[in-house]
């Protein structure tokens, strides 16, 4: 059976496994903390290849940032990460092929493939996390748009300039519907700019945790209308505090497009390394 060494990019952590095609871990999960510099990277990056490539047939890369539609390479900055990583040479990593795709899409794939979508042609995957992530999948097939970049949570939520968005612009999803967004929701209602997630949290403080859902369903609503979704996934740290049959009840009230489910990922916290290896040994 063919594997994958697969490596999970992000700002603060990076992973490495060999995973085969049926999207098991065969070996140790290696865990790494994201060097600051980019020539440090670079260097972890060739370690690990170095002493796993020749276990495996391909290199498949789970990275931050979006992706071209060649698979090789960055499209721009990133935020969160050495500001010239978006300029790495992937291929030249290793002599094996590489193949390189966005995380949030391949644990999109990774769910279309084993997890929770599993059987759907369509369905959206929202990661919820400090930020927003999001995965496409029309047809059975990762929608990356014209150049790859497509699947950004970054649509208006309102127009009244309320909150500045990590990305530059103001009142996006993920400005109100990640962790950072309970964050500013607690903020504006408690009046206390020193509460934390986990306040809210701690105290189930529904009034809080209420708005913030809600906020997390009008965005559902918009997906949901514009795609026609079998399913729309939720996954990361902040899933855990969502109410699935409440969102999915109150948004099937609202579309004007055909029903939907809202279920949680099931594919597990390595599913960006194996829809990567998923998709980098062309399992569909």
């Amino acid at each position: 059976m063919r594997t994958a060494l697969a490596i999970d990019v992000g700002g603060t952590k990076i992973y490495s496994a060999i995973i085969n095609e049926k999207g098991e871990i065969l070996s140790e999960v290696e865990k790494y903390h994201t060097p600051k510099t980019f020539s440090e990277i670079k260097s972890l990056f060739e370690d690990i290849i170095k002493r796993h490539e020749d276990e495996v047939e391909i290199i498949a890369f789970a990275t931050c940032g979006a992706v071209n539609n060649t698979n090789d390479g960055i499209l721009g900055s990133t935020g969160n990460i050495a500001k010239e990583y978006p300029s790495m040479d992937f291929k030249a990593l290793s002599q094996k092929p590489v193949y390189v795709e966005n995380d949030a899409n391949a644990a999109a794939w990774a769910e279309h493939i084993i997890g929770a979508s599993k059987g759907m042609p369509y369905s959206v995957m929202l990661t919820l996390g400090t930020g927003v992530g999001g995965g496409i999948i029309l047809d059975n097939k990762l929608y990356k748009g014209k150049n790859g970049a497509a699947g950004e949570m970054h649509f208006k939520m309102c127009t009244d300039k309320h909150r500045k968005c990590t990305c530059g612009s103001w009142d996006c999803f993920e400005a109100y519907a990640s962790g950072t967004g309970l964050k500013k929701t607690a903020e504006e209602i408690s009046g206390n700019p020193e509460i934390t997630t986990y306040d809210v949290i701690e105290k189930n403080d529904r009034e809080i945790l209420d708005r913030w859902q809600n906020d997390i369903l009008e965005g559902i609503i918009g997906l949901a209308n514009i795609f026609d979704p079998d399913v729309i996934v939720l996954s990361g740290s902040m899933a855990e505090f969502v109410d699935i049959n409440y969102l999915e009840k109150e948004a099937n009230k609202e579309i004007v497009t055909t029903p939907f489910k809202v279920v949680k990922a099931t594919a597990g916290n390595y599913s960006g390394m194996i829809g990567a290896a998923l998709l980098a040994l062309g399992v569909k």
